[in-house]
């Protein structure tokens, strides 16, 4: 899934004539905290609820004032991930699309973002996950796939995140398959830490959410 299939068809940019108070309304609205400002093509910058109220003077068109506004944007033909670490890097909720002549062709909102990667990630598919803990060197996709593989399954997804300890690794993949028990006694045998597991539905909402209000948290630090 790349950027250009992200794109929301309802927000609009602001431009340089539109009052801060417009800009206000459009970030209420659609409950988003930037806006792109666009004149026709290009791309001027991102402005902020939080620059809108340092002015002091929301009344007068954004164009009358000297903004210090970044310019984070996306090419359309990036994927769904670049987007992502875009999006988290600036701590964004909407990110700019530009096209291969650098005009702006749309936006992408946090709400597109997630449920693209929803998709990408098999989070609406139906399976079991498995969380294992091991060090960085003891990594092998190869043997962890021949695993689930023995036992007439397949990895849906597979992530990696770093623990406090710089030196091991979680592992967290998504089977399709409901019952894992035969996968998890594999994993035993080669002497694989299982960290978690989440097989009922009520666990893997519980799961699902948890990694969104994460990713949430690391948005609004």
């Amino acid at each position: 899934m790349i950027a250009k299939e992200l794109i929301s068809e309802v927000v609009p940019p602001v431009k340089t004539s539109d009052t801060g108070m417009q800009a206000l309304h459009w970030m209420e609205f659609f409950r988003i905290s930037h806006l792109p400002i666009v004149n026709e093509k290009e791309l001027l910058g991102l402005i902020s609820d939080i620059d809108i109220y340092d002015l002091n003077s929301p009344e007068e068109p954004i164009g009358n004032h000297s903004l210090s506004n970044s310019s984070p944007f996306v090419f359309e033909h990036q994927h769904i991930f670049e987007v992502a670490q875009k999006v988290a890097e600036h701590k964004l909720t909407i990110i700019p699309v530009l096209n291969e002549k650098k005009e702006y062709i749309g936006l992408i909102t946090l709400q597109e973002l997630l449920q693209g990667l929803a998709k990408v990630t098999n989070i609406e598919k139906h399976g079991a996950i498995i969380v294992l803990e091991m060090n960085i060197r003891d990594y092998s996709l190869v043997e962890i796939s021949q695993i689930v593989e023995s036992e007439d399954a397949k990895i849906l997804s597979l992530y990696i995140s770093t623990t406090d300890d710089s030196t091991k690794i979680d592992v967290t993949l998504k089977i399709n398959q409901d019952d894992i028990s035969r996968i998890i006694a594999s994993f035993n045998r080669y002497n694989y830490i299982i960290k978690n597991t989440f097989m009922n539905t009520s666990d893997l909402d519980e799961f699902y959410q948890n990694r969104l209000d994460s990713f949430f948290r690391f948005l609004n630090t």
